[in-house]
């Protein structure tokens, strides 16, 4: 049997992609765990859109002076360009954003955004409201508990994707179209505010069939997750707290960011989470967010999660200041495509999402610029691959079928190991010999007798590392600490 889509990923742009697939097309999605195990869930603070027209220029330029300039021009025009629209075509289909009291979008600012244009859902859990209603809107098959293995690619096309079903059984999925919306790397890092499925195992696959990842440098650290708690995953306080008036301060209540940015805690996230790593390193002090402007009511109304999931933690907001530190966040590179989310040499093979890199975000992305990126080239996929009309035969496909250890008894220390490594290597700030000797490390992991899904992983990480070396001044959120 040979679906006519194969989709890797339960996340907004696999989502999105499957309800825009027509209903008579054959689908099949695989997802790690189950579809809620993706960064959609736990997306805070909205979906960045241009408001209108005329704000189409100035999103364009925000996003543009967020990315340091090192953005694809085309792709950031396609995004803003297709925002309002994409976003109006998910109302129309259902979706209820937050209203303000005229009955209009409810529209807020986050960081490094010239105006108000984000709009979220059910206060602070728009990616949460997003991804229930695009699984209630699911139309096609679904697998769960499936991890990607392997890809069947030979001469430029994609025949499908080996899979593990349990831990020891695997399965052969044949398709026309594979469309990669897996997510990006964050279970490489120690701290990190992703799913814990999200673990770059299809960009090791690309790199294992030649597909050259672009710009895996660039990784963001977002400012401001709770400091202290035990597991990785690190609660995340979104960016929109302070677009509505939360303040970085330190134990004597001191706003300092004013000393590194003229736009204090609404600068580039890349500059906040520099500011705050640097801030406490030279000053020996703790970083908190603060919320003393906030009326509870208010607080409680708008950010509900947020304030439910404190107040488990034992803090009563918006009265106690919150301990803070940055946390890996979001990959700005990825897996290369085109405008039409195509994988450059390949004529069936799309990825979306996180997990692609377009050169929207160039060298730091723009607060809320991912679920609508998500939104958006999700659709151009769909529309590319109808156009084309390209069909595989499974017979055409000539190499052999491995047969992969998922895991071996090894993984377990060397996970835990890596994770370290690229938390103290690869990360907010950077030496040059501190990425070699890492560099060092993984080679030497790679090595080992390791199950397959590590070994992905950790050619992903190796990547990362080459990257940051390559890249000999620091741009955006690659930033490099001279001797």
């Amino acid at each position: 049997m040979t679906y006519d889509y194969l989709i890797i990923g339960s996340g907004v742009a696999g989502l999105n992609a499957a309800r825009l697939i027509p209903k008579d097309k054959k689908v099949l999605l695989v997802t790690k765990k189950s579809p809620w195990d993706c960064n959609t869930f736990w997306a805070q603070g909205g979906v960045a859109t241009a408001v209108d027209d005329e704000d189409i220029p100035v999103h364009i330029q925000d996003t543009l002076v967020a990315g340091a300039h090192y953005n694809d021009i085309k792709a950031v025009e396609i995004l803003s360009k297709n925002s309002l629209k994409s976003v109006e075509d998910l109302i129309d289909a259902g979706l209820q954003f937050d209203l303000n009291s005229k009955g209009e979008l409810a529209f807020t600012r986050e960081a490094a955004h010239s105006r108000d244009r984000i709009i979220h859902a059910d206060g602070d859990a728009t990616g949460r409201m997003i991804h229930y209603f695009l699984v209630q809107k699911f139309p096609h098959e679904m697998l769960t508990d499936t991890v990607v293995s392997d890809l069947l690619i030979e001469d430029g096309v994609c025949y499908g994707a080996q899979v593990f079903v349990s831990e020891t059984e695997q399965k052969v999925i044949y398709a026309h179209n594979t469309i990669i919306a897996s997510g990006g790397v964050g279970s490489l890092y120690k701290y990190h505010t992703n799913s814990t499925t999200i673990a770059g195992e299809l960009q090791g696959i690309c790199l294992e069939k030649g597909i050259a990842l672009k710009d895996m440098e660039m990784l963001q650290f977002h400012p401001t997750v709770v400091k202290g708690t035990h597991f990785a995953r690190k609660p995340l306080l979104s960016e929109a707290l302070r677009g509505e008036g939360a303040h970085i301060v330190d134990e004597d209540n001191y706003r300092f960011l004013f000393d590194y940015h003229k736009d204090g805690e609404l600068a580039p996230r890349d500059v906040v989470s520099r500011a705050i790593f640097d801030y406490a390193v030279k000053n020996k002090k703790g970083v908190f967010l603060s919320f003393e402007k906030f009326e509870k009511s208010f607080f409680k109304k708008r950010f509900p999660n947020i304030y439910a999931n404190l107040k488990e933690l034992g803090f009563e907001l918006p009265f106690e200041r919150v301990p803070i530190s940055p946390a890996f966040h979001y990959t700005m590179g990825g897996i290369p495509t085109d405008n039409n989310a195509l994988v450059p040499g390949m004529k069936n093979l799309y990825a979306v999402g996180e997990a692609a890199c377009t050169g929207l975000h160039g060298a730091n992305r723009l607060a809320s610029n991912s679920l609508i990126e998500g939104i958006v080239f999700s659709n151009l996929a769909v529309k590319h691959s109808l156009n084309e009309k390209f069909q595989i035969s499974y017979k055409n496909y000539t190499k052999p079928i491995k047969s992969y250890t998922r895991n071996k008894p090894i993984d377990k220390d060397i996970k835990n190991s890596l994770r370290k490594i690229m938390w103290k290597s690869a990360a907010i700030v950077r030496e040059e010999n501190v990425l070699k000797q890492a560099l060092s490390q993984v080679n030497e992991f790679l090595k080992q007798d390791v199950g397959r899904l590590l070994y992905l992983r950790l050619l992903t990480a190796r990547q990362i590392l080459k990257a940051a070396l390559n890249r000999k001044e620091s741009l955006g959120a690659h930033f490099l600490k001279k001797d």
